[in-house]
């Protein structure tokens, strides 16, 4: 038996975002009716960053992704985020793939945003404000333009060139878009923050009613981007409980004992299958707490490796001696 080797520029040759929307609404159905395994990541902490181990089980298919966080690294000229991810047969546990999964992580997170936003923003959501415009602020963008028709886009980031490009960006899919004042950026539909950030960058007055938030950045122990009383006055919705408690925009204040566990509506897997509300009324501010899921990546993942076996891609390597 062989594995199937995919580089960056194989994945992202095979994966569209419509297909990561429909994976990863999938796998956030699974989610919610309790038919998934996965353990919480593994972090590795470093004086610089840190790497995370994230299995994943769901309907037959099941894997790891391996990723690290370290925000100096764009000085030394590599990503701050890079994946691989084993891909396996759970029959066996043969691996049937290793793929490069940075690319499956901005395309998986940014069909999440757009998901959470389908479930939880206004119908007639046609404002949208990006707090930070690196890679993620695009997938964002894009999975977002698949379920919404954005009239204009509002965007800030600490650096004004990430903004321009960003800006160009969206200008470049018919939207008319601005560089605004982080403050002027909040006052929209929906608000995307996908910041690195350890203090509050949204303030709690800049925040009306009927807002949806999501909030992608918090990824880790220490991580939040949002004014706690944002939060008080809030509809939470958590991609994991387990995993936000731990990492997600909600860990800061919940270690302060300002948000108690009891406060969190519900997980975005409950929503989608009916076990909980979402959106009841429009002057309703929704929040959504990403910390991304392994099994997001192993449902996104399956498609690539669908995709590449129907398009012959890839390496194929005997790694085994039998």
């Amino acid at each position: 038996m062989e594995t199937t080797i995919l580089t960056k520029k194989d994945v992202e040759k095979i994966l569209t975002m419509e297909d990561t929307i429909k994976a990863v609404e999938h796998a956030f159905e699974m989610h919610g009716k309790g038919l998934t395994q996965m353990p919480p990541k593994v972090y590795l902490n470093f004086d610089k960053g840190d790497l995370r181990a994230m299995p994943a089980y769901l309907e037959g298919k099941a894997g790891v992704k391996w990723v690290n966080s370290h925000p100096e690294n764009p000085k030394i000229g590599l990503p701050t985020v890079m994946a691989l991810l084993i891909y396996n047969d759970p029959e066996t546990g043969f691996p049937l793939a290793v793929m490069d999964a940075m690319h499956i992580t901005n395309m998986r997170t940014g069909a999440a945003g757009g998901i959470a936003a389908k479930y939880l923003a206004r119908k007639n959501s046609k404002v949208f404000g990006f707090v930070g415009c690196g890679t993620q602020a695009y997938t964002q963008f894009m999975a977002l333009s698949m379920i919404f028709k954005i009239e204009e886009v509002k965007a800030y980031d600490i650096n004004e060139g990430n903004a321009k490009k960003f800006i160009e960006f969206c200008e470049s899919k018919g939207v008319d878009a601005k560089i605004r004042g982080i403050e002027e950026v909040c006052d929209c539909d929906v608000l995307t923050t996908t910041t690195p950030s350890k203090k509050p960058v949204v303030k709690e007055e800049w925040v009306s009613n009927g807002m949806h938030i999501n909030a992608i950045g918090a990824d880790a122990p220490g991580k939040q981007e949002l004014d706690e009383k944002i939060l008080l006055r809030s509809k939470i919705i958590v991609d994991d409980l387990e995993q936000a408690l731990h990492s997600g925009e909600i860990n800061v204040a919940i270690s302060k004992g300002i948000l108690e566990e009891s406060s969190i509506h519900a997980t975005l897997g409950e929503i989608i299958v009916g076990k909980k509300p979402g959106r009841l009324s429009d002057d309703e501010i929704t929040i959504f707490d990403s910390t991304g899921l392994a099994i997001q990546d192993i449902s996104t993942a399956s498609i690539v490796y669908k995709r590449a076996a129907e398009s012959d891609m890839g390496i194929k390597i005997k790694f085994f001696d039998f």
